[in-house]
C-alpha cells in the first residue's frame, strides 16, 4: 500500500491512494495520506490537490480485516492496527477540509463508507459517470465514523442521507449529481481529472466557492420538520437495530446542537456500536461469504488442492428446462454476458421458457429504471438466449445444466443424452436439490463421471445468491474450480459441499418443517409457530414457507429425508393430510394459510376454521397424549429452541461428515439460501455466541427424554457432544478429514 504524490506545474498535486484491489482504507493508508497531504499544505508550490484512488476505484471504504481483527483478541493472535474514529475525524477536518490548498476528490468507480466520507470532506466532488457512492456501514453492524453522519445530510439533504444510510444501497453517478452530493460528472476518466484540476485551480484563486459540508446548512429542512423525519425514519422496519438507532442518534444531535456536537456523538456512538454483539456476528458473515471461496479439503490425497486448477472461462452453456427453475439459470448466465441455449421437449414449452427469462429481465428493468446504461445492457443480454429443441448445438458447450423435474430416471436419460452430444471437456451438471448424483450418473462411463457435479441453485435463482457446487467422489477438481470461477463471474456465492442426500442446506434445513409439524402435533398453533419463528428473524415461518413451497413438493423432499435418515427424522402425517384435502399451500389459494389468488401480493391469511379438522387428524395420528397437549406452554424462545437446536444437531453432522470445507460454510449458506437473520451471523455463529454447544446438547438431552417416542428427532450427535464436553465452539471444527 502507498501513496502517491504528483506535483504538476500548474501547481495542483495529484494525490493517488494506492491499496489494490479497492483501495481499501487501512490504518497505515489513512496515515500516509494525511502525513502527506500535511506536507502538500506546506510546499509552497501547491495552490491545490486532487484526491483519487488507483485503477478503477476511488475507495470501498475502512479496510474491514480490521474488525475481523478485532475479534480475535484474546485468541493468541496478534491484533492488528486499530482506527480511533474521532483521531480520524481531525485529521480528515485538518487536512482534507481547511488545509491551505483545497481539496478535490476525483471518484471513479466506487466511493463507498469511510472513502464516500474522504470525499465528502473535499471541497468538490468530480464523477466519472457509472461512479458509484454510499455509506453501506449498516451492513457490519457499525455507522459511519469519520463524519458521514453530518456531511451527507448537509451535501445530499436529510432525507436522501438518512435512506443511504438506513438502506446501504449506495447512490448512482446522476443520482448523486441530482441532490448534490456530487458537483460535476465526466465521461471518463481523463476527462474528469482534467476537470478537478481545474476546478482546484479555480477554488484556489477563489474563481469557484470553497465549500466545507460541515459549515452547510442549505441543504436542511426546519429544525420541526427534520425532526419529524428522524421519527419517521426511527420507526422504519430497517431501523429496528441498535447500531441503526446509534446512527440516528448522531444525525440528530448534529441537527439540534450542529455539526461539531454531531461529530462527537458520531465518534462516541461508533465505538459502541463496535462493541455490540451484532456488529460481531454481521463481521463474521461478511467474511464468511467471502471465505467460501478458499477451500482447504478434497477427496482424493493424491490429488492437487482446487486452487491449484486454473479455471476456464465458461461462455457457453445449455440449460434443460424452461420451467421457473431453468429460465431462473438460464437469467443468471445470460444478464452477466454467457450465451445460453435453452432447450425444451416442444415449441411450446421451449416459448413458455424463453418468455420467462424475458419476464425475468424486465423486471430487473423496473429495478433499475432510472440508469439508462443499466436498462440497454439487461435489453441486450436477452440476445444471448437460444432456443433449441435437440441437442446438435450442444457441442459448443462448455457446460450444460440439467433443471428438470426431480425423477431419476428422467435425469440419467438427460446424462446419456449429455455424454452423447457434448464434448470431453464439458462440464455436465445437475440442479436437482436432494438426489444422489453418483445415482443420476450411475449409467455413464467412468471418464464421464469425472465431469458430473451438482450446480444448485436456489429459487428464485435469478435473484437467490447461493450456489451449492455438490462434489462427489470421483468429480475432477478442475470442473469444480471452472464452476467457482463461473459463480463469480453470475454473481453468485459458492459453497463446495459433499455428495449426500440434500447436499448440505437442504440437509441442514430438513428439521425445520419437521419440527415445526411436531409443535403442532403436540398441540400447538401453527400461526403461535410462525409467529415465534419470524420474531426471531427469519422471513417466514415453516408453515408459511410450507405454502410457499407447495404441499405437494414439502411431501416429496420430505421422504427423500425419512428414506436416507429414518432413525432421526420426524413423520408426521400432517403435511399429507393437508394434501388429501386440497391445501397444496399459495398456488391453490388455501394451505396453512388462505389466499386470494386474484391479488398479486396474495397475502397469507390465518385460516383457523379451514384447518381445524385436518389439526385434530393429524395429531390423533401423531399419538402424542392428550394430556401433554392440554399442559403444553412454549415460549417464543423455547419454540426457537425446538425447531432450531435439531437444525444445529444436524449441522453438526454435516461438519463431522466432512461434507463442508469449513462450519463457516454453513453461516453463508443458512443466510443466503434459507433467510437465517445475517444480523445473528448465520446459524453456527448464533449456535455458538448466543447458546452455546453445552446449552444445546443438554436442552437436546432434555427433549429427546421427554418425548421418548420422538428421541431419535432430538438426540445429540457425537460431534456436538464432543464439543459440549470439551467446551469448545461448533465453529472452531474438530479437524475431521475430508469428503468433499
Amino acid at each position: 500500500m502507498d501513496v502517491h504524490v504528483h506535483v504538476k506545474d500548474s501547481g495542483v498535486a495529484v494525490v493517488t491512494l494506492i491499496h489494490p484491489p479497492v483501495n481499501a482504507l487501512h490504518p497505515k493508508l489513512l496515515a500516509m495520506l494525511f502525513r502527506k497531504i500535511e506536507q502538500l499544505h506546506a510546499n509552497e508550490k501547491v495552490r491545490a490537490i486532487v484526491l483519487r484512488g488507483k485503477g478503477s476505484t476511488f475507495s470501498a471504504g475502512f479496510d474491514v480485516s480490521n474488525f475481523q481483527q478485532d475479534q480475535k483478541k484474546g485468541n493468541g493472535r496478534k491484533n492488528g492496527p486499530t482506527v480511533d474514529a474521532g483521531n480520524v475525524q481531525k485529521e480528515i477536518e485538518d487536512t482534507l477540509e481547511n488545509g491551505k490548498a483545497p481539496v478535490v476528490a476525483l471518484v471513479e468507480g466506487t466511493a463507498l463508507g469511510g472513502g464516500l466520507e474522504l470525499a465528502m470532506a473535499c471541497a468538490a466532488r468530480v464523477a466519472v459517470k457509472g461512479a458509484k457512492l454510499g455509506l453501506p456501514e449498516l451492513q457490519l453492524g457499525i455507522l459511519p465514523g469519520f463524519g458521514g453522519t453530518q456531511r451527507m445530510p448537509r451535501l445530499a439533504g436529510l432525507d436522501t442521507a438518512i435512506e443511504a444510510m438506513l438502506t446501504s444501497k449506495p447512490l448512482t453517478c446522476q443520482e448523486s449529481h441530482g441532490v448534490g452530493l456530487v458537483d460535476k460528472v465526466c465521461k471518463d476518466e481523463q476527462e474528469a481529472l482534467q476537470m478537478a484540476e481545474e476546478l482546484a485551480i479555480q477554488i484556489a484563486n477563489g474563481k469557484a466557492a470553497r465549500c466545507s459540508a460541515l459549515y452547510r446548512n442549505d441543504r436542511l429542512p426546519p429544525i420541526q420538520e427534520a425532526l419529524r423525519i428522524l421519527d419517521t425514519a426511527r420507526k422504519m422496519p430497517v431501523a429496528r437495530m441498535p447500531h441503526a438507532q446509534l446512527c440516528l442518534d448522531a444525525i440528530e444531535t448534529g441537527l439540534l446542537h450542529g455539526a461539531r456536537e454531531g461529530l462527537k456523538k458520531e465518534s462516541l456512538v461508533f465505538s459502541q456500536a463496535r462493541s455490540l454483539p451484532i456488529h460481531h456476528a454481521l463481521v463474521h458473515f461478511f467474511f464468511a461469504q467471502r471465505g467460501t471461496k478458499k477451500l482447504t479439503l478434497m477427496a482424493n490425497k493424491e490429488t492437487p488442492t482446487l486452487q491449484q486448477y486454473h479455471p476456464k472461462n465458461i461462455q457457453v452453456v445449455g440449460v434443460i428446462g424452461g420451467g421457473l427453475m431453468g429460465a431462473g439459470i438460464a437469467t443468471s448466465l445470460v444478464v452477466t454476458g454467457i450465451k445460453v441455449l435453452l432447450k425444451e421437449v416442444n415449441d411450446q414449452a421451449l416459448q413458455a421458457g424463453m418468455k420467462r427469462v424475458h419476464a425475468n429481465i424486465e423486471s430487473m428493468k423496473r429495478k433499475v429504471s432510472n440508469q439508462e446504461h443499466a436498462r440497454a445492457s439487461l435489453e441486450a443480454a436477452k440476445q444471448n438466449l437460444v432456443g433449441v429443441q435437440d441437442f446438435k448445438m450442444f457441442k459448443d458447450c462448455d457446460m450444460v445444466i440439467e433443471a428438470v423435474i426431480e425423477n431419476l430416471e428422467l435425469k440419467q436419460a438427460i446424462f446419456a443424452d449429455f455424454e452423447k452430444a457434448c464434448r470431453q471437456d464439458c462440464i455436465l451438471a445437475t440442479n436437482t436439490s436432494t438426489i444422489d448424483l453418483q445415482l443420476i450418473g450411475k449409467k455413464c462411463s467412468t471418464s464421464t463421471r469425472k465431469r458430473i457435479l451438482g450446480a444448485h441453485f436456489f429459487s428464485p435463482a435469478q435473484i437467490m445468491k447461493l450456489l451449492e457446487i455438490v462434489k462427489t467422489q470421483e468429480t475432477d477438481g478442475q470442473y469444480v474450480q471452472d464452476t467457482i470461477a463461473l459463480s463469480a463471474k453470475i454473481k453468485k456465492v459458492p459453497i463446495v459441499v459433499g455428495n449426500c442426500t440434500g447436499f448440505a442446506v437442504n440437509r441442514v434445513f430438513f428439521p425445520y418443517t419437521m419440527a415445526g409439524c411436531l409443535l403442532v402435533d403436540m398441540g400447538l398453533d401453527p400461526y403461535m409457530v410462525d409467529k415465534a419463528i419470524a420474531g426471531f428473524g427469519m422471513p417466514m415461518g415453516p408453515f408459511r414457507l410450507a405454502d410457499l413451497v407447495g404441499i405437494d413438493i414439502g411431501l416429496h423432499v420430505g421422504k427423500n429425508f425419512v428414506d436416507s435418515f429414518p432413525e432421526r427424522v420426524y413423520v408426521s402425517t400432517l403435511l399429507q393430510r393437508m394434501h388429501e384435502s386440497g391445501r397444496l399451500g399459495e398456488k391453490s389459494g388455501k394451505g396453512f394459510y388462505k389466499y386470494d389468488l386474484k391479488l398479486s401480493s396474495r397475502k397469507a391469511l390465518p385460516d383457523v376454521a379451514g384447518l381445524t379438522e385436518t389439526l385434530q387428524r393429524s395429531r390423533k395420528d401423531s399419538g402424542i397424549p392428550e394430556q401433554k397437549m392440554k399442559t403444553l406452554k412454549l415460549s417464543p424462545e423455547v419454540i426457537v429452541e425446538m425447531i432450531f437446536f435439531p437444525i444445529v444437531n444436524e449441522a453438526c453432522r454435516v461438519i463431522s461428515e466432512g461434507i463442508v470445507d469449513k462450519p463457516g460454510d454453513i453461516d453463508a449458506a443458512s443466510v443466503l439460501a434459507m433467510g437465517f437473520p445475517p444480523y445473528r451471523g448465520g446459524l453456527i455463529w448464533w449456535a455458538d455466541h448466543e447458546k452455546g454447544s453445552k446449552y444445546i446438547h443438554k436442552r437436546l438431552e432434555e427433549l429427546a427424554s421427554e418425548f421418548p417416542v420422538q428421541s431419535g428427532f432430538f438426540k445429540p450427535c457425537e460431534y456436538l457432544r464432543t464439543c459440549a464436553e470439551r467446551g469448545r465452539d461448533i465453529g472452531t471444527g474438530l479437524h475431521v478429514g475430508p469428503k468433499l
